[in-house]
């Protein structure tokens, strides 16, 4: 299960300090060193029948059941059987151990949207795991299984990394568990489409579907990177692939951890790249720098003082060189932050100072949320309605609809609708919600109050499972 470009284009943890460990140089060694740390993840979604591409033909599609007829002629089942409302679908990735106590990195298109997630251990253990949070700016997710004294990874720097050094990853390719494969670094700090928040680390290190969430460790056993993208033409390996730093994954796992969500910092700017031609227009020496071209109503650039054709060339005190460079400099800022910004305006060098705003949500306005990973009594994915969304919906509590599965989706319950009440009584959290509806005994119906774009309804939600 690993994202392709033609599909889609620190935290520290009690009892993760580590002496550095000793230099490892054969990859057979490392592999028996750390590879115990390295776990296969498989999870199980419920499709609506039907959907989604699964293979049973619709009533009056005449050719898929003729289709159908050749493999399960007429006697080899019940004719009379009803077809399922929902039907298992499978995946598989990778993850590895952070702390003895059970939680587990991983990518966060590994378990989204999941109604189970089963770790399965080197020893051969199973888990049902628990999925604590996850982030899909950066496509990272944190997960945690109920076990104790369990081995983990080294964690290493990956500024330290240099192009052209021999890296490892261990992971599970098409099912296989524990596959080592190796290559070297390609390149640092790549920008990808829609992905300007994570300084890629780019390697040929073959990476296939079910590598994902898979550690990828330096000749010394530590840990620089979570396996994530490929490039790709055909879905497989062609020989670039693109893996997270582990800074910046283990500093949205600390945030997902200890305050539940993950908080950005947010200038409100567009930005361009500085182009040979526009250095010399606008009298740089060198192409350098994010060129502003468009500066956001009463954003946090607004009032600091950024103006449009202002070229920023160092952020909180670091070289832009690129403009990609800017929004990952910006996004690792705690919101609130003042910082000093210099800018090229007018032939000549200016000096600013700009308090960082909360990176706002690009669906819905507000800031980005974190799934509550699994789903509910009733089979919903919720997460905290921030203050602007709320701002925005005019409610003054409610929690926002992630994903809908079994009861929910059955009773017409969907993705980006606001849960208002459960039979009356105002939801105002997740936990809220979790506690009412767990009060509905099974074969009853709790009345749900909607909001659904600028209107409400209420919808009954027919509990079928005391799960």
């Amino acid at each position: 299960m690993i994202k392709t470009f033609i599909a889609s284009f620190a935290f520290l943890f009690a009892g993760l300090a580590h002496a550095a460990p000793t230099p490892v140089v054969d990859v057979a060694d490392l592999v028996e060193k750390e590879g115990p740390a390295v776990v296969n993840i498989s999870t199980t979604t419920l499709i609506p029948h039907g959907v989604k591409g699964m293979p049973f033909p619709m009533p009056g599609d005449d050719e898929m059941f003729d289709f159908f007829r050749k493999f399960f002629p007429p006697g080899s089942g019940n004719p009379q059987q009803p077809m399922p409302k929902e039907v298992p679908a499978h995946s598989a990735g990778s993850g590895f151990i952070v702390s003895s106590d059970g939680y587990i990195l991983t990518n966060a298109h590994v378990v989204d949207g999941a109604d189970e997630v089963e770790v399965k251990l080197i020893d051969k253990r199973k888990f049902t795991a628990k999925v604590v949070g996850s982030d899909e700016r950066t496509d990272v997710a944190l997960i945690k299984i109920k076990a104790n004294k369990l081995p983990v990874v080294n964690m290493g720097d990956p500024n330290r990394l240099r192009v052209g050094e021999a890296v490892v990853a261990i992971g599970s390719p098409f099912g296989f568990e524990n596959s080592v494969t190796s290559g070297i670094v390609s390149a640092k700090g790549r920008s990808l489409p829609d992905e300007n928040y994570v300084p890629f680390i780019q390697t040929d290190v073959a990476i296939n579907p079910g590598n994902s969430g898979g550690p990828l460790f330096n000749m010394k056993g530590e840990v620089v990177g979570i396996n994530s993208q490929i490039y790709s033409r055909s879905g497989g390996y062609q020989g670039v692939s693109f893996a997270i730093p582990i800074d910046v994954a283990m500093d949205v796992a600390e945030q997902i951890k200890t305050v539940g969500k993950v908080s950005r910092g947010w200038l409100g700017v567009a930005i361009q790249e500085v182009t040979a031609d526009l250095a010399e227009s606008f009298g740089l020496s060198r192409p350098a720098g994010a060129l502003i071209s468009q500066v956001q109503d009463d954003s946090p650039a607004q009032k600091g003082g950024l103006q449009v054709s202002d070229i920023i060339l160092r952020f909180d005190g670091k070289p832009v060189e690129n403009s990609g460079d800017l929004p990952r400099v910006v996004g690792a800022i705690k919101p609130g932050s003042k910082v000093p910004v210099q800018v090229w305006r007018k032939g000549a060098l200016k000096e600013l100072t700009v308090a960082l705003g909360a990176m706002p949500n690009e669906d819905n306005g507000g800031p980005t949320s974190v799934k509550s990973g699994k789903a509910s009594k009733g089979g919903l994915i919720l997460s905290e309605l921030s203050a602007e969304q709320k701002k925005a919906l005019d409610v003054s509590s409610g929690v926002l609809v992630e994903g809908s599965s079994g009861d929910a989706l059955r009773a017409g319950i969907r993705e980006g609708d606001v849960i208002l009440a459960v039979n009356n009584a105002s939801v105002k959290s997740v936990d809220e919600f979790r506690r009412l509806i767990q009060d509905v005994p099974k074969g009853k119906s709790a009345a749900i109050l909607i909001r659904r774009g600028e209107g409400t309804i209420y919808i009954p939600l027919k509990i079928s499972s005391d799960e």
